[in-house]
């Protein structure tokens, strides 16, 4: 606050003026947020934010209810609960053949999202560089900015978003700390293939970076593709933060439910800044998603990504019909379209074009990107009930 004037004349109130700091100047309310809102005030149909409107298991809700009425309440410890680790680390050897120490390399976070501002308050330091490939997702960008880390940006084309070397090498200066992989990925889709892996495994380790891997939508892929993890490369099981949780795989995305994996040293620091951040991410969450980790079987990750499949298929056909040209994603549960047949100059008077005359939200491109090809496209989520998303499509196709 500012100080009271020594002198202030008789009869005048004087009323301080509150001082805003500046480490958030460049930050405002996320344009997902802003359009779910809008949305929300004319009844529309929100294709916008990743809310994931689907059921959440029942034996994930109910060990959440049982926690709650045994009274399963207090505070986790900083790095989680130790049942949940170790479900975890389980769970990471019979998917991927990987071998963590539940006690000392793995990390309950208050999502993933959580889990990347805790490393990269542990790990990097104001002034660090760490590349970003664009399109980006928005919590990214603005966690590097926010606590004072430069993002680098390195763009990549559609349809096939591929990544070369030559972009990397532009993107290095002696500041650089790290780099951002998400796979797949969101807003684009793009499920990192072995011979991307094997090229960012070879430019990590020639300049000694940190991998801070988001692999949130692991268990959501389509076409036959299957996800590889970074972490599996040999150089890479010490150069990686594993970022994902459960919110995307359990439709749980307000529990706020993460996890890392990393080594000992990395992961007792990032535990030191989550619990700065968040205290701990809530324990009788934690144990239902312990209940969920334990039961639920194999087949039900095949038949999701199978759902989603299914989603995808409907609402990218719905788009093309209309004249909107989708590049069709090979996982997560989002696709970018190209919108230009709209005739709008921004991609936000596109959002507000279709939300006008159809009901339907989506995200202006430049919450993706910073390059002016962020104009011309729009994303949309197709994470909804089936009535829905064909409410959707037959909207959509009033624009053909």
């Amino acid at each position: 606050m500012h100080k009271k004037p020594a002198h202030c004349p008789r009869g005048r109130r004087y009323t301080a003026k509150m001082r805003i700091g500046s480490r958030l100047a460049e930050l405002a309310i996320s344009d997902i947020r802003a359009m779910s809102l809008a949305c929300q005030a004319v009844g529309g149909i929100n294709l916008g934010q990743g809310v994931c409107d689907l059921p959440t298991p029942p034996l994930v809700a109910q060990g959440a209810t049982l926690a709650i009425a045994e009274n399963k309440a207090i505070y986790a410890p900083p790095a989680g609960l130790e049942a949940l680790r170790a479900a975890v680390a389980q769970k990471i050897a019979r998917s991927y053949g990987q071998n963590y120490d539940p006690a000392s390399e793995v990390v309950i976070t208050s999502g993933a999202t959580g889990g990347f501002a805790a490393a990269v308050l542990a790990l990097c330091e104001p002034g660090d560089e760490v590349i970003l490939f664009e399109p980006y997702y928005g919590y990214h960008l603005n966690t590097l900015l926010a606590l004072g880390v430069k993002p680098v940006l390195v763009p990549l084309s559609p349809p096939d978003w591929q990544i070369t070397g030559e972009a990397l090498v532009r993107a290095i200066t002696s500041r650089t700390r790290g780099i951002v992989v998400c796979t797949p990925s969101n807003p684009a889709g793009k499920v990192m293939s072995q011979a991307d892996l094997a090229l960012l495994a070879s430019f990590c380790d020639a300049h000694d970076l940190i991998a801070f891997t988001d692999e949130i939508y692991e268990h959501i892929v389509f076409d036959g593709k299957r996800h590889l993890p970074l972490q599996q490369l040999p150089q890479m099981r010490d150069r990686c933060v594993t970022l994902t949780g459960l919110s995307k795989t359990f439709s749980i995305t307000g529990w706020r439910i993460g996890y890392l994996t990393t080594t000992a040293e990395a992961a007792s620091r990032i535990a030191i800044a989550h619990d700065l951040l968040y205290v701990c991410a809530t324990t009788p969450l934690q144990l239902g998603s312990l209940a969920g980790m334990i039961e639920t079987p194999r087949p039900y990750y095949d038949e999701l990504s199978a759902m989603y499949q299914r989603k995808r298929d409907i609402l990218c056909s719905a788009l093309e019909d209309a004249g909107l040209r989708p590049y069709w994603p090979a996982g997560a549960y989002y696709v970018l379209a190209d919108v230009r047949k709209l005739g709008c100059a921004t991609s936000r008077q596109a959002a507000m074009k279709l939300l006008d005359e159809v009901g339907i939200a989506a995200i202006s491109g430049t919450s993706f990107y910073q390059d002016p090809v962020g104009e011309t496209m729009l994303r949309f989520c197709f994470a909804k009930p089936d009535d829905v998303l064909n409410d959707a499509a037959a909207r959509l196709r009033r624009l053909a």
